[in-house]
């Protein structure tokens, strides 16, 4: 199987999550026997060549981050420009995002299963997976902890062509925490959580005040 991999993230791959999972995931998905060719939607001088790929495959897999439950708008102006199929193609996604419940992105899963319809595919299934916000801050093992397991993913893909199996679909971790694990959760998020997210701010983003800053608050 070849598949035409598209990376919805509008962030250049440097910096983007999603190329960093992709990476795994096509790891698993050649030692399987497959093939596959990947572009960038954050590349415009790539569409030409993006649109002329998605008119020929036979297979294709779009990874999407998802932005508090919204699809990226680079890649919706994209998928402006893309002549529908006809109903010869499959399309598969993958959606990741910051937040660990998966009932955060089961909203965007709906609307990818809509969208293959209006691209004139037939959908093979999204595989959903959350709490990836920290990974391009990681390097080495750090990150090959969190996106190490897509690896799996892709071998599965590269054998079933979908991401129906009862593997896939556990994948997605809890659809929501109980109570008691979200309020300690809140606890952890506004004490070591706001500490590394200052730290992170400061070190890799350059940010040179705490990021609950007011300087307009009464």
């Amino acid at each position: 199987m070849h598949v035409l991999i598209i990376n919805g993230s509008p962030r250049v791959k440097k910096y983007s999550n999603t190329d960093k999972i992709l990476k795994k995931f096509t790891d698993g998905l050649v030692s399987e026997g497959n093939t596959f060719e990947q572009y960038e939607v954050s590349d415009r001088k790539q569409w030409d060549s993006i649109r002329k790929a998605f008119s020929e495959a036979e297979n294709i897999l779009m990874a999407i981050p998802l932005y508090v439950e919204n699809i990226p708008g680079l890649l919706l102006e994209f998928l402006e420009t893309v002549t529908p199929r006809k109903n010869d193609a499959d399309i598969a996604f993958i959606i990741q995002g910051g937040f660990a419940e998966a009932s955060q992105l089961r909203c965007g899963e709906e609307y990818l299963e809509m969208l293959s319809r209006n691209l004139g595919c037939e959908y093979r299934g999204t595989l959903v997976k959350g709490d990836n916000f920290s990974i391009r801050f990681f390097e080495g093992k750090k990150q090959d902890m969190v996106t190490g397991p897509y690896q799996r993913m892709g071998e599965i893909y590269g054998k079933e062509g979908n991401f129906f199996g009862e593997e896939c679909k556990a994948f997605a971790g809890p659809e929501t925490f109980p109570p008691h694990m979200r309020v300690f959760l809140g606890i952890i998020f506004n004490t070591v959580g706001k500490i590394m997210f200052n730290k992170i701010a400061r070190d890799s983003l350059g940010c040179k005040e705490p990021l609950d800053l007011r300087p307009y608050g009464t």
